[in-house]
């Protein structure tokens, strides 16, 4: 679909389907069910269609009238005591979104939804309470006489008896007739939902959070949050792109496979009872062709997939063969669940059914003949292929990964000290990367370095950006299925949500790679999946072997020959198979192992240069004070002072306070 200038955001954007949860950047509201909205590619954000429809500027009866002003439509963050003039509420100061605004000194703001929908001044409710509430324009903490939470904006009152509500506690009705529970009215309840219950919504599965209000059949059994119950699914559903005959819902406990999107179900689903065709009641308005990042070409959706033994690309988990999803044209045998390939960490949220498809060009380098190259991130010269295999000391390392040669085929420059990994050499100049649901470029930082968002190192070789984030190579490389030798060869690690804690390390990682076997919970962070097997240090003639913990040492106490101290046998560490020396996998790569030697670079707000720690004596860190152990060390650039080192990014990130306090 073509993009289309909006009301109410600086670039194009695109008209969509967008499921239920996604937060409007317009108001700060989130989407109900699966409903029509903009995006927007570049800021990947999302608007409401209603929002889209608000002027500019209006003009408003809660606004003073010595401005004689209309209220102007801006985005903002939190204002510092800033409230709504209409709900008191306060603005988010996590999420930027758009209200309307005095640019006069009185900086009267009311929210984009307040604008249209406000609370009245003066409600009667004696289904609540038997007393007319009030309004209160007044900042006050107060609890809620109805749902017992704690309010911070303004409450309707009752000063007859002296209790106060929240604006949303007075909206609904303490009974409704439901079209999914036509049996027996709903009562409006408060508090923890009963024992008997499973405690979630009978149509959309959602937890009952914090024991809000919601309405119940205690007869029958029946719960319905309130989202379910101000937009109900309706009983009937005709859609020829789900099915082709009209589905009714089945509001009950049911156990189910989703013949739309073939994962299993449990409650109210959409039946064709002729076909026997079942649907969760939120299976609809899937887009027809989408780019997703577990896949390198676009997988288009199938009401029958025809795929035996199949698994699904994301969540790793067995596909029913008779049911629909999304497959992919070319590769017959990768196939995805509708559900996991259209997640929001997923799918780019485009649909790119009526956008041709063209072949770009990833290849990186242009061949000259057997064993030479032109990359082109070192078009000035041409690279010739190195297979011997011989080791090198003085070697410099690769200017990709900024990681030591070693015994690796590798692409040196005929003219220069630029060198490349031959694998390093052919990472394609786009892809789609798991972390991320854009398209990552392949490009060089320069006299920069960054964080890389897969794994957390700082990084200044090569780069893969998608908008303001980048992963270094090394992470880049790593495709699913992933083999390590820690685990078992048959038990291959796959990237899965949510984040998890490192079996290695035993650290938290918002980005794990997991055994996706029953019972197994084996579980790596990119920092330790991507140690490498083997290293060279100065501690140690020989090459260091990775090893992946002692689980049932006996064999006492291990000390590192780096650092002198003791080291867990039941961690990862290095150790040297001829002389038997142990060593923290910290104290042999570092911190700044990702940095190329002899760069100048901008960290933490400071000129520094990355210089090797070969010397005969090792310099003293400026923050820690003691000699700096780690291969890769950082130099602060300052003429008008002494050499000022720093061993490791905490002790980097301190010179920084230091510097600002001007502290010795």
């Amino acid at each position: 679909m073509d993009s289309v200038e909006v009301n109410i955001h600086k670039h194009p954007m695109t008209m969509t389907l967008v499921k239920s949860g996604q937060t409007g950047y317009c108001c700060g509201i989130k989407f109900g069910g699966t409903t029509a909205g903009y995006y927007c590619n570049i800021c990947n954000i999302f608007i409401h269609n209603i929002c889209n429809k608000a002027p500019r500027d209006i003009k408003h009866p809660s606004h003073h009238e010595c401005h004689r002003r209309t209220l102007s439509l801006v985005g903002t963050y939190c204002f510092e005591r800033r409230r709504c003039a209409l709900c008191g509420g306060k603005f988010t100061d996590d999420f930027e979104v758009l209200n309307y605004e005095c640019g006069a000194s009185c900086f009267t703001t009311l929210h984009l939804h307040c604008s249209t929908h406000p609370p009245p001044e003066v409600i009667d409710v004696p289904l609540h309470h038997d007393h007319i509430l009030k309004l209160e324009k007044v900042e006050s903490c107060f609890t809620c006489a109805y749902c017992g939470k704690e309010g911070d904006e303004y409450p309707y009152k009752c000063h007859e008896c002296d209790l106060a509500f929240h604006v949303n506690c007075t909206k609904y009705p303490a009974e409704v007739n439901h079209s999914s529970h036509s049996l027996h009215p709903l009562k409006l309840v408060k508090g923890e939902p009963p024992a008997y219950t499973d405690g979630t919504c009978r149509l959309c599965a959602k937890k009952i959070v914090d024991y809000e209000v919601y309405y119940h059949c205690s007869t029958c059994n029946f719960t319905l949050d309130l989202h379910c119950v101000l937009n109900p699914p309706s009983l009937y559903h005709h859609d020829l792109n789900t099915h082709d005959h009209k589905l009714t819902l089945m509001p009950k406990s049911i156990s189910f496979t989703c013949t739309t999107c073939g994962l299993p179900g449990d409650r109210s689903p959409y039946v064709c009872l002729p076909c026997d065709f079942t649907s969760h009641n939120d299976c609809s308005g899937f887009p027809w062709v989408i780019n997703i990042n577990r896949h390198d070409h676009r997988v288009s959706r199938t009401s029958l997939l025809g795929v035996v033994n199949a698994v699904c690309g994301v969540c790793q988990k067995k596909m029913d063969w008779s049911c629909g999803g999304y497959s992919c044209k070319r590769c017959t045998t990768s196939v995805f669940h509708a559900k996991c390939a259209t997640r929001e960490d997923v799918w780019d949220g485009i649909e790119m059914k009526d956008k041709p498809e063209e072949d770009e060009d990833t290849e990186p380098f242009k061949i000259i003949d057997e064993n030479t190259i032109q990359h082109f991130l070192h078009e000035e010269h041409n690279l010739r292929l190195d297979k011997s295999g011989i080791f090198v000391e003085e070697r410099e390392s690769c200017k990709a990964c900024a990681y030591p040669i070693y015994h690796h085929s590798f692409y040196k420059c005929i003219a220069c000290k630029f060198i490349l990994h031959e694998s390093c050499a052919n990472l394609p100049k786009r892809k789609r990367h798991m972390v991320m649901n854009k398209p990552f470029i392949l490009q060089t930082i320069n006299n920069k370095c960054a964080n890389c968002r897969a794994c957390g190192m700082l990084y200044n070789g090569f780069d893969y950006c998608s908008g303001g984030s980048g992963i270094d190579v090394r992470c880049a490389s790593i495709s699913e299925p992933f083999f390590h030798q820690s685990h078992h060869p048959d038990h291959p690690l796959f990237y899965t949500t949510p984040a998890g804690v490192c079996s290695a390390c035993n650290k938290e990682a918002d980005h794990v790679l997991r055994c996706v076997e029953d019972d197994c919970g084996y579980v790596l962070d990119f920092k330790c999946a991507l140690l490498p097997y083997e290293v060279k240090h100065r501690v140690d003639d020989h090459f260091l072997s990775l090893c992946y913990g002692e689980k049932d040492s006996k064999s006492g106490k291990y000390w590192c020959d780096i650092c002198e101290k003791e080291t867990d046998p039941k961690a990862w560490f290095y150790t040297c198979k001829d002389c038997g020396v142990t060593l923290h996998t910290n104290c042999v790569l570092g911190d700044f192992r990702g940095l190329d030697a002899g760069k100048r670079l901008n960290i933490h707000v400071k000129d520094c240069e990355t210089v090797r720690n070969n010397s005969m004596s090792r310099p003293s860190c400026h923050i820690c004070k003691s000699r700096c152990i780690f291969p890769i060390i950082l130099k602060l650039l300052n003429k008008n002072m002494p050499d000022i080192y720093y061993c490791s990014n905490k002790c980097s990130e301190a010179g920084v306070w230091k510097r600002l306090f001007n502290l010795r």
